[in-house]
């Protein structure tokens, strides 16, 4: 944790929405004239696409058939450590992009499924935002979770969850229902050994519920709709949340237990931004007294 270089994390699987809360993250930054560095989790994948299917297949032929992004072998996670220490203390570091798609690969000019030369990160911004996989991590090598000053967990239900990673894997990058299928199953070790574990660290998780049925994830047509959802926020630490001020704004919100608040799907953007501004802008102050 850094006073003068803070770190926000934004942590969720694969199909959980962390791409949706970091846009929101970045009208808060652009209303309040904070510059933010952004990393990508996915810049810290060890392989780019190819390179993955041939280490899947080597993995599989060594009894391995589990071995996904989900896991600590696929990612550089000492990389990612390093740049966030490196970046709490001076407000450095390099990153780099993965390019999932044609059209960012025209933006970025390497090809689909590559990865972008590391670059340095910008001097002279107010923070660093992490969206990806494991900005919450902790390993017996590797604690991501200590580098990070707010750390948000976006976790919708697991069968929601599916429901959005196979809409956008089959809308947005060509992949097979039975393709997205078998991914999932292959990547739930460790989902369960990785990916969870992290939400007893975040400070704030979002987690979406619908109210329609979503019992069969794999036939399901459409994505349920905010107005067809509720969102539970747990605070991991409630002191200093004004939850009747949350109350009054979020109409149709209750209190489900003494740190958690329940409102309408509808209102989750309007939630992100009462909840996380004041804690960006605490931040940011801080930083700035400590300049």
């Amino acid at each position: 944790m850094s006073i003068k270089h803070p770190i926000i994390s934004v942590t969720g699987s694969s199909g959980a929405g962390t791409t949706s809360v970091r846009q929101t993250f970045e009208q808060i930054f652009r209303r309040e004239h904070v510059v933010a560095a952004f990393v990508q989790g996915d810049a810290f994948h060890r392989y780019d696409r190819v390179a993955m299917e041939t280490a899947m297949e080597a993995a599989a032929k060594k009894g391995n058939r589990n071995f996904s992004h989900f896991g600590v072998e696929a990612n550089l996670l000492e990389d990612l450590e390093d740049l966030f220490q490196s970046y709490g203390v001076n407000g450095v570091g390099r990153t780099r992009e993965y390019v999932h798609d044609e059209h960012d690969a025209q933006r970025c000019g390497v090809g689909s499924g590559c990865f972008t030369p590391w670059t340095d990160i910008a001097p002279g911004t107010d923070l660093l935002l992490y969206e990806g996989l494991h900005g919450a991590v902790v390993t017996d090598k590797v604690n991501l979770a200590r580098h990070a000053d707010l750390k948000i967990g976006v976790v919708p239900v697991i069968n929601l969850e599916w429901i959005q990673k196979i809409d956008r894997d089959r809308r947005t990058r060509g992949y097979t229902t039975e393709a997205v299928t078998d991914a999932i199953l292959r990547r739930m070790p460790d989902y369960v050994k990785y990916i969870c574990p992290q939400f007893t660290e975040t400070d704030i998780n979002f987690q979406r519920v619908p109210t329609v049925d979503t019992s069969n994830p794999f036939v399901a047509r459409w994505i349920p709709t905010p107005d067809e959802s509720m969102v539970i926020i747990r605070f991991k630490d409630p002191r200093g949340i004004d939850f009747a001020y949350l109350l009054s704004m979020l109409h149709d919100s209750f209190m489900s237990r003494a740190n958690s608040i329940v409102i309408p799907g509808s209102k989750l953007d309007l939630a992100m931004q009462l909840i996380i501004t004041p804690l960006i802008m605490q931040l940011v102050e801080r930083r700035r007294r400590a300049l």
